[in-house]
């Protein structure tokens, strides 16, 4: 079976409250302790699957765990096992799950890569968790005398290594089920319970909890945008077709934001979660009549909170990575951490804020939504996909023979001028360039999720170079930005600390090189022909 649901972090401030309306007469209390199964080198856990054996009241149940079909479904095998059988594992400390009752079940393709005899003799207890659940029922009836129903569960427990028990992480987190009914019912359910008890959505399961303790870790590496997980045909419809790519980009932005509000601050997280955000924003706007479904609403308060990741990310870049970078050619010490501190807007509580969390709920409904109940249902992407590129692929040339002209009468007025002197705040002059990068990086990421649509077998390579020429012509004017915007922190900071000066100057100098490098990107590009 398939269960949908959404999980979330509550945070302490809320919790007495939530605790209140978990724990009502209608509530039921069960104590759960189970014990998670894997190969010493976590293989399940790579594939995404746990498995576990666990006391569910007094029954024992085994139960696996794999990918469903969208971001809150999960492929879900539970079988009731033999209490005494259990019991006398137990004793004589071999408890271990079988693995031969999933042959000819639905679980069985994800297990399709391991050979289940040699699997079960890897198998090792990594771990275990002792959880107190709380669950209650969420109902509401339907006009067809039908009923919508949601498990609630609020989990409050801690998981504890498999071999040394003075090794544990605290869980505290609640879930939506959706038990019956409508799928609406549950993302409704969802986000009053998300505003009323400031929830924030997590992707991290037990298993995966397991799994950081086993490593020594707080939170998994940082996940990149990855275009292999990008589920679409050559036949798509229009609406199928933007429901795939936001869910594209959900894939990318969901393990991020739910690394940051459990409280990561790695640069890579919020680096990921920015271009995440930045690849679904370009996606709402070039793809924004291929679904009437899409909300006007979801565009600026995803353009906040990149502003806001930015802002963070930039200084705290500085301070881990460029300062270590000056110093170890000579430059004096500058600290930076007062000014990160000073940020009144950190990165968790921006992704705390209402507003994101509400809309990342209703993008992951929205990939959920059946996309043939729509007008444009019979209208197919790659029909309208050639019109969106070549629009914004002639704003690019157009921008880019602006930016050239402004380039021009930039370094005539530093000839004829001995001193120039360097603003910390991007001029007018500036904007051709910024507004090229914005719409480079938007055809890039349009182009990489129009390619399975439009491109040819006999023009694979074709695409290829073309879509290598944009990227570096991308990246060489997204260098430039980053030591523009370097150089004026700098400056900025030299007025009350002179060992800015070093950096100052050593970005002033990096931008003079930087202009005929993007040049010759930039011609390469304007030359390269199209793919669609």
């Amino acid at each position: 079976m398939q269960e949908i649901e959404l999980k979330f972090l509550v945070p302490e401030s809320r919790l007495k409250g939530l605790m209140r309306q978990t724990h009502v007469k209608s509530s039921q209390v069960t104590q759960l302790a189970a014990h998670y199964y894997d190969t010493p080198d976590q293989q399940l856990a790579q594939a995404g699957i746990g498995l576990r054996i666990r006391k569910e009241g007094d029954t024992w149940v085994q139960t696996i765990k794999a990918g469903g079909d969208s971001i809150a479904a999960r492929l879900e095998h539970n079988a009731v096992l033999d209490n005494e059988q259990v019991q006398i594992m137990l004793d004589n400390n071999k408890l271990m799950p079988d693995l031969t009752i999933y042959q000819d079940t639905p679980i069985t393709a994800a297990l399709a890569d391991f050979k289940l005899k040699k699997l079960a003799k890897n198998l090792t207890r990594l771990y275990v968790t002792d959880v107190e659940r709380t669950t209650r029922l969420l109902t509401e009836s339907n006009e067809d005398e039908t009923d919508n129903c949601i498990e609630m569960a609020y989990d409050q427990g801690e998981i504890i290594h498999g071999t040394d028990d003075s090794l544990r992480k605290a869980i505290q987190e609640i879930e939506f089920e959706l038990v019956s009914g409508d799928l609406d019912f549950l993302f409704t359910t969802a986000k009053t319970w998300c505003k009323r008890y400031k929830l924030c959505l997590s992707t991290v399961t037990k298993a995966e909890n397991g799994g950081l303790l086993i490593n020594g870790q707080n939170h998994s590496p940082a996940v990149n945008a990855n275009l292999s997980q990008l589920q679409i045909d050559k036949d798509s419809s229009a609406p199928a077709f933007i429901r795939a790519i936001v869910h594209n980009c959900l894939l990318q932005i969901l393990p991020n934001s739910s690394a940051i509000v459990a409280g990561s601050i790695d640069d890579d997280h919020i680096l990921q979660l920015r271009i995440g955000i930045d690849r679904l924003r370009t996606v709402l706007k070039a793809f924004a009549d291929f679904s009437d479904e899409i909300n006007p609403e979801w565009l600026p308060i995803l353009k906040q909170t990149a502003n806001l990741l930015s802002d963070y990310y930039q200084l705290a870049y500085i301070n881990a990575q460029i300062e270590p970078e000056l110093q170890a050619c000579g430059a004096p010490a500058v600290d930076w951490t007062t000014d990160i501190e000073n940020i009144k807007i950190t990165p968790i509580n921006t992704l705390q804020a209402n507003d994101f969390q509400i809309t990342l709920l209703e993008l992951i409904a929205f990939t959920m939504s059946d996309p043939s109940i729509e007008p444009q249902t019979d209208q197919l992407a790659r029909d309208k996909l050639t019109k969106v590129l070549s629009k914004q692929y002639k704003k690019c040339l157009k921008t880019d023979k602006k930016a050239d002209v402004v380039s021009d009468e930039v370094s005539v007025t530093e000839l004829a001028s001995d001193d120039v002197e360097v603003s910390t705040n991007t001029s007018d002059n500036d904007q051709p360039e910024s507004d090229l990068l914005n719409q480079l990086r938007d055809l890039r990421y349009i182009s990489e999720f129009s390619t399975p649509l439009l491109s040819k077998k006999k023009a694979k390579k074709k695409t290829k170079r073309w879509l290598k020429r944009l990227i570096k012509a991308q990246k060489a004017l997204e260098q430039l930005n980053d030591d523009n915007q370097y150089q004026q922190f700098y400056e900025l900071k030299s007025t009350t600390d002179a060992n800015a000066l070093y950096g100052a100057g050593w970005f002033t100098a990096i931008l003079t090189d930087d202009q005929s490098h993007i040049e010759t990107r930039l011609a390469k590009f304007a030359d390269s022909s199209t793919f669609w």
